[in-house]
């Protein structure tokens, strides 16, 4: 409940003539109200609508619930506007936008469908009216919003900074972010006379620093010549934090009060009195909430000056200009709704609040980006928490995604508050190990992640094999794995969107280039050399693993159990041998690199760590021969065929050279 804030709403009031036949008081409260005195005037219009009791002045009873809603609303006062709308309504106030008003009221108190069916009755006085059609669809926004996932921002309440009045709009001074101003109506500030238009005192501008630990002191208002007896507040500073732009509202008895931009300087500590800025000659328009670019070239404002889209828009000015130019920033951001409270966090990256813009009632906080033309900004809702029912704005950054901003929120009196919000770091990796074919951790070895975001990264796996890679979302990765004496690995995947924290696994298991290798999971038909389907995962596999090394020549080897005749065992290992060579073939893999051996039953499996794991029964070493296995019980004996039934590959050159 702020006086910039309402009086750059409500703009330049109209005075509201009040009839030859109503009391004086009622003039009363019809001039205050003219002068934007919502306080004064809407404790006038309660006394007045209290006193009307006649039937014949039911009329009357509803011009004043009216207007005092109007005041009520002008003060954030949602609750009390609502029921003051809704009696305006039950005595026939004969005006459309008490429809219209109440439903911004009941979207303000977070009453969505009952402020949906108030701007339908409105839409029936006014059809396709923008703003009755915006306020329902932000409307349908919030009660869907209720049922779906907020977004990962958390915000809190600074407690350090908030009186028990209204604190609002802070802003950082400069790149350190070692200082943070902010408005302030709290009882320590500037002057004794109270506000008219708020009931409050006038607003001054107050800051709070951090100390050499880098925690916040309590607020103390600025040095200098700076506050005074008026209203000043909702400050922006130029890049150097040398220079202060801030806005301030000049109260003259029996006039209306404009809200004009001024500026002040800095030496050390202190700051100037402040001298007004001119950004035109228009007399009679509403200029505030100054906001510099990030490079200092543009001054960004909100004013309700002519050329605009209805209510207040969003201008810029060039300071690097003498008598720069204005430029209104276009319907992409500006509606017949009010946009004020920019923030520039870059050049192409603006935050601003509006009540034109579906949102969840009030003032949301809204964040636009402009494409690389230069020429389109796309606008997006903050969402839930950061916006609420009630108003949000005023917003700053600090590191990251991090910074302050202001609400109303849950506050019947219509106070605002300074609030600190976070957007955590999404914690998205990627683990695992590298291990050799016998499960063991493999030295020395380096891995690489490629993303189609044109990230590249390497690390050299510990000495147990791990590793782990910070990942971005909704990126296309590529991995692979080597070793000297190992063949690379190589594998791929995609990072999913979901904004949640999120961890994927990944093991490489490399082949040495010395001893064979043990393929698993091709199968035969019984007694046939012919694969099996359920092979084909493995064969793949394979033929992948050969294009990743394309100077690599293999040789197959197939071996038997010891059933059946050395001859016998030999010719069949020979054709399944021969089998996963052909299919290698048939995948692309050029014959050169290829050759095939059928052992039979002549080279038994030799039990390694990772068999052993499996098979505790086999101690680590043991060679699995004909002798052995027949002191076997019979089911050890089935465990052990089936070990020495294998396909294995063993790497015969690294040098091969395609021509």
């Amino acid at each position: 409940m702020h006086i910039q804030k309402i009086l750059l709403i409500a703009g330049l009031v109209i005075l509201i003539a009040g009839s030859g036949c109503k009391s004086a008081k009622l003039s009363d409260a019809n001039d205050q109200l003219a002068r934007g005195e919502y306080f004064d005037a809407s404790k006038t219009y309660r006394k007045i609508y209290n006193r009307l009791t006649g039937r014949d002045e039911r009329p009357l009873r509803g011009e004043v619930a009216y207007k005092m809603a109007t005041c009520y609303r002008k003060l954030n006062m949602a609750a009390r506007a609502s029921a003051a709308y809704q009696n305006a309504i039950r005595y026939e106030y004969p005006d459309s936008m008490a429809f219209y008003y109440l439903g911004r009221s009941l979207q303000a108190e977070g009453k969505y469908q009952p402020a949906i069916d108030a701007y339908s009755k409105f839409l029936d006085w006014k059809p396709g009216n923008t703003l009755a059609i915006e306020g329902i669809a932000g409307c349908q926004k919030a009660i869907k919003a209720k049922n779906e996932k907020k977004s990962r921002y958390i915000v809190k309440n600074v407690k350090l900074f908030n009186s028990r009045r209204s604190d609002f709009a802070p802003m950082y001074l400069d790149k350190t972010l070692t200082q943070l101003y902010f408005t302030t109506t709290n009882e320590k500030v500037t002057g004794t006379n109270r506000s008219e238009i708020t009931g409050l005192k006038k607003s001054d501008i107050w800051y709070a620093k951090k100390d050499e630990n880098g925690q916040w002191q309590r607020p103390e208002p600025v040095e200098g010549e700076l506050n005074t007896e008026f209203d000043e507040g909702i400050v922006g500073f130029s890049p150097d934090g040398q220079t202060m732009y801030l806005t301030k509202a000049r109260r003259v008895p029996e006039a209306d009060t404009s809200v004009e931009i001024y500026t002040s300087q800095r030496s050390d500590a202190s700051w100037s009195a402040p001298q007004k800025f001119e950004i035109t000659g228009d007399t009679l328009s509403a200029v505030g909430h100054p906001s510099v670019s990030p490079d200092g070239t543009y001054l960004y404002f909100a004013s309700d000056m002519p050329g605009g889209y209805g209510g207040k828009d969003i201008w810029r000015i060039n300071l690097k200009e003498r008598g720069g130019s204005l430029e209104n920033l276009g319907p992409q951001i500006n509606t017949a709704g009010d946009e004020m409270f920019p923030c520039l966090r870059t050049d192409s990256v603006m935050y601003f609040s509006s009540d034109g813009h579906p949102g969840f009632g009030g003032l949301d906080l809204f964040k636009a980006n402009l494409d690389k033309t230069g020429s389109r900004w796309s606008v997006e809702n903050m969402g839930i928490p950061m916006n609420s029912p009630g108003d949000d704005f005023g917003i700053t950054f600090g590191e990251g995604e991090s910074g302050f901003f202001s609400s109303n929120r849950g506050d019947g009196r219509g106070y605002d508050h300074i609030y600190s919000f976070e957007l955590p770091e999404l914690k998205i990796s990627i683990s695992g190990w590298v291990v050799d074919k016998d499960d063991e951790p493999v030295p020395k070895a380096v891995i690489r992640i490629v993303g189609d975001d044109g990230s590249n990264q390497k690390e050299i796996a510990r000495d147990d094999g791990s590793f782990s890679f910070r990942l971005e979302r909704g990126v296309k990765y590529v991995m692979m794995a080597g070793a000297p004496g190992y063949l690379n690995v190589k594998q791929e995947f995609e990072s999913d969107m979901e904004e949640a924290d999120a961890e994927y696994g990944v093991d490489f298991i490399l082949a040495a280039i010395h001893k064979p290798q043990v393929v698993e999971n091709i199968f035969y038909d019984f007694d046939k050399a012919s694969l099996r389907p359920e092979s084909k995962a493995a064969l793949d596999e394979m033929a992948q693993m050969l294009r990743d090394n394309p100077n690599v020549t293999i040789r197959m080897g197939s071996h038997t159990d010891r059933k059946g005749s050395n001859v016998y065992n030999e010719g069949l290992s020979e054709r399944r041998a021969k089998s996963v060579v052909d299919y290698l073939i048939n995948a692309g893999i050029s014959p050169d690199r290829l050759t095939y051996k059928g052992y039979g039953e002549t080279v038994p499996k030799t039990v390694t760590k990772r068999i052993n794991k499996e098979y505790p029964q086999f101690p680590e070493g043991t060679e699995l021969t004909e002798e052995f296995i027949n002191t076997l019980s019979e089911e050890d004996q089935e465990a052990a065929d089936q070990i020495n039934r294998r396909t294995e590959f063993q790497v015969t050159s690294i040098d091969y050279e395609m021509f």
